[in-house]
């Protein structure tokens, strides 16, 4: 990129940096620093406001830069990620919004809890949402430092391994001072710049084809010497078996898995009742749906306009398409226009990463704090503040998530998504719908639903293809693959659902049917509600 392209992007990017830090600052000086405050906003936020900071969380750097790179690479069957993410929001609004604002405070723990021994069961439930949202952060980490490098003209590690530190260390600054009402500015403030700039896109996009949507299809078709399998399934699912296989792992892991993802779960718990959690959902389901259709155009846009051969030399896995077909639509490299255009795309993309690296960053350290630390402590111990846990948490859970990022900066980044999908689902999602829905579920149902979700997942993820036996594998030189899916979710996600059934009906605890109906009446109701 031209000095000018890194100028007018670092000015812009810094511009974004410097007004959230701001409204970050400002929060700190106007909060009482209670677990409520920290942890849900004082829940006082309004339906609209929580739609678009939901719809902020959401849509991550997986959906902006990995979705339409894949969809440049491989056409069609990239669409699964957009078609899946989507998708998932209707699992979210009828099984989960409103009954988790009732039954909980702040976490997943809390609802699960509400009816069980709470030390076992928040220990499992706390331990998987942290191993969800480091997942989740490994793929905020990549992109940056795919964009970075872009950005800057370079692809050295040195680049890529400063930009990841120094994400991690803003996403840390956001969630230590700011807490949960700095960190839904931040994601509204950002849904705004990433819908407005998706928008502009777009727009371009459909302009420079007359808005012929066939004519786009079928020049992307031309440009990706595929012909009209671009166009089909089966280009990247449909060669084998095992590719079909794949293909429906993944599925099931998109669908399911936003209902277990711990920082979409604590979203419900900033507005004040379970009926502005409902509408929150509905909101965000408009600005997600409209969000993922133009991933799709930008996608083939890409495809048609760039070439997948010129995305593919860029970045391997495509992470570079969206900004590529921006200095494309602005004039070129070189030109006044293809600078700007560029550079607002790439301040954009900056700005959803350090954005829903917060969200992200504030969920799994409200489940160090709330759920580890409040049941592990010594009983004889001096008690600290959960407030105090959560921010020293934010800053190990950074070190480690800047480590998982700098070693997997290879992959795409919605493929990575997709692994924390999978676990979520796999650990996160049984427990709670057996907690919502099953009378006689029990601690050890629980506990077990949890780990025997979680384990297989993530002992599925280290003996696939994503981690050693192939040359797009994390450790190219070995080969230690048992499992031939990329996704574990197909084996992993009914794993979990029988592990709670059958700790449960191997457990010698009689389940309590009045804490069931109470948590029954809360759940619907929203009478005893926090």
């Amino acid at each position: 990129m031209t000095t000018d392209h890194q100028t007018t992007a670092l000015l812009l990017f810094s511009a974004f940096v410097a007004v959230t830090l701001g409204i970050t600052t400002w929060v700190s000086r106007n909060r009482q620093g209670s677990a409520e405050e920290f942890y849900a906003g004082g829940r006082l936020f309004s339906p609209l406001e929580n739609g678009f900071a939901i719809a902020g969380d959401y849509m991550s750097a997986a959906s902006f830069l990995g979705i339409s790179g894949l969809i440049a690479l491989v056409g069609y069957d990239g669409m699964l990620y957009s078609v899946g993410f989507l998708v998932a929001w209707l699992v979210v609004l009828f099984l989960v919004a409103e009954l988790v604002r009732n039954c909980g405070r702040f976490t997943l723990a809390d609802v699960v809890a509400a009816r069980m021994r709470e030390r076992p069961v928040r220990i499992a439930a706390g331990t998987s949402s942290v191993t969800v949202s480091v997942l989740y952060l490994v793929a905020q980490m990549v992109g940056a430092g795919s964009l970075v490098a872009l950005l800057l003209g370079g692809t050295g590690e040195a680049v890529q391994a400063w930009t990841v530190v120094g994400v991690g260390a803003l996403m840390v600054i956001y969630v230590s001072l700011g807490g949960m009402r700095a960190t839904t500015w931040i994601q509204i403030v950002k849904a705004v710049l990433l819908l407005g700039g998706t928008i502009t896109l777009t727009v371009l996009v459909l302009l420079r084809f007359h808005g012929d949507v066939n004519r786009l299809l079928h020049t992307a078709a031309e440009r990706s010497g595929h012909g009209d399998a671009f166009l089909a399934p089966g280009l990247a699912y449909g060669g084998d078996w095992t590719a079909r296989f794949d293909f429906i792992s993944l599925g099931l892991a998109l669908v399911l898995g936003t209902a277990g993802l711990p920082h979409i779960l604590s979203r419900f718990y900033t507005v004040p009742t379970a009926r502005a959690a409902r509408r929150s959902v509905v909101w965000a389901i408009g600005l997600i749906g409209g969000f993922y259709l133009m991933t799709i155009v930008l996608g083939f846009g890409a495809a048609a306009l760039i070439g997948p051969d010129a995305v593919r030399a860029s970045h391997a896995s495509g992470n570079t398409a969206v900004p590529l077909l921006a200095l494309d639509l602005g004039g070129g490299a070189g030109t006044t226009g293809g600078t700007v255009l560029f550079a607002v795309v790439a301040a954009v993309a900056f700005a959803t990463i350090l954005a829903v690296v917060a969200g992200i960053t504030l969920a799994s350290s409200a489940s160090v704090a709330h759920d580890l630390y409040a049941s592990l402590r010594r009983p004889g111990g001096k008690p600290r503040s959960e407030v105090a846990v959560a921010r020293v948490a934010a800053v190990g859970i950074g070190v480690v998530a800047i480590a998982l990022g700098l070693l997997a900066r290879d992959l795409n980044v919605a493929f990575l998504v997709g692994l924390a999908f999978a676990v979520a689902a796999s650990a996160n999602l049984p427990v709670l719908l057996y907690s919502l829905f099953w009378r006689g579920f029990t601690t050890r149902g629980a506990v077990w639903s949890v780990y025997g979700g979680l384990i297989p997942a993530v002992v599925l993820v280290l003996l696939s293809p994503v981690v050693s036996g192939s040359p797009d594998s994390l450790f190219p030189e070995a080969d230690f693959q048992l499992f031939p899916l990329q996704n574990p979710g197909l084996v992993s996600i009914p794993l979990g659902f029988l592990a709670g059934w059958l700790g449960t009906v191997t457990s010698p605890e009689v389940p309590d049917e009045a804490r069931h109906a109470e948590t029954e009446v809360r759940s619907l109701t929203g009478a005893g509600a926090a």
